[in-house]
């Protein structure tokens, strides 16, 4: 069947709806979207879009079965936005995104292969388990936002990774409390055992010189990541694109400074960066960012 062509009116409608989806799902990230040109800004709420979309699909489901029917319908539509063929003005905002920002298809493949692994695995035997899962949920959504936003070198890619992996990882301890109430523990099980913690504890919501030390070395392994992650953020082509990603990273490692605040009682108070906060280190980035702008036209 041949497609029809796009009109501006189905795009525009397909666009307000992935912008309304980042909005209402993703705070941090539509704080951050505001540095950015507005074509740009149209390409990352494209993606996010469906990211979330994707996830809130799988999520909805009321057993097994039906979240595996939902996964595969999501695979449908990713094939669709990869197609020609006629499609809803959502996917066509999607598309165009695909296509003009030449992001992989693989990228989201391996994202819907991670929320597979939500439908069989709630528990990880040990870190590199659980960094196969970070990989897939968070650190591919890495690589197709550093599609979006331009780069000048490929060398810039592993730390596009690695701030997926440290938003993922920053994730999970924040969200402790609420991923037990779905039956889930992301925290590897190996270091669990090594620092005294046990699924009983955390059932117990009990916060101890044991849990401290072991949410301690888990936020020094984040920020770690959020180290290496900086490193390729002068490869990114334009100053509002590096200053959006430096914000992520901020606001999110500014999570990891609200863990320890509460003195890691992630159970009581779920974790959050206040706005005025996160003005401050918006500020701080845009200064940094200009600083770099200046040497680099100096250079």
């Amino acid at each position: 069947m041949a497609s029809r062509k796009t009109s501006p009116l189905d795009l525009a409608v397909g666009e307000r709806r992935c912008r309304r989806i980042t909005r209402h799902y993703a705070k941090t990230f539509f704080f951050a979207s505001h540095c950015l040109p507005r074509l740009i800004r149209r390409h990352s709420y494209a993606v996010y879009g469906f990211c979330r979309w994707a996830d809130n699909a799988v999520d909805e489901a009321t057993d097994l079965d039906d979240a595996t029917r939902r996964l595969d319908h999501v695979r449908t539509v990713l094939a669709l936005a990869y197609s020609d063929a006629p499609a809803p003005s959502g996917v066509l905002a999607f598309r165009k995104t695909l296509r003009d920002r030449a992001i992989p298809r693989r990228l989201f493949d391996d994202l819907l292969d991670g929320m597979a692994m939500d439908l069989t695995e709630d528990r990880y035997p040990d870190y590199p388990a659980l960094d196969l899962y970070c990989y897939r949920v968070a650190g591919v959504v890495g690589l197709m936002m550093t599609h979006v936003f331009g780069y000048r070198d490929e060398c810039c890619l592993p730390q596009a990774l690695a701030l997926g992996r440290a938003m993922q990882l920053t994730n999970i301890l924040r969200d402790v409390r609420e991923d037990l109430d779905r039956g889930r523990i992301y925290l590897p099980q190996d270091e669990l055992v090594r620092f005294g913690v046990s699924e009983g504890q955390l059932a117990e919501q009990r916060v101890d010189d044991s849990f401290r030390a072991f949410m301690r070395f888990q936020i020094d392994r984040a920020r770690q990541a959020y180290a290496e992650s900086e490193q390729g953020v002068p490869f990114l082509i334009g100053a509002a694109s590096r200053l959006t990603v430096r914000v992520m990273g901020r606001l999110y490692g500014g999570i990891l400074d609200e863990i320890e605040r509460l003195d890691y009682d992630v159970f009581q108070t779920r974790a959050h960066v206040s706005t005025p906060r996160k003005l401050r280190l918006l500020t701080a980035c845009q200064r940094e960012t200009i600083s770099e702008s200046l040497r680099r036209s100096w250079s």
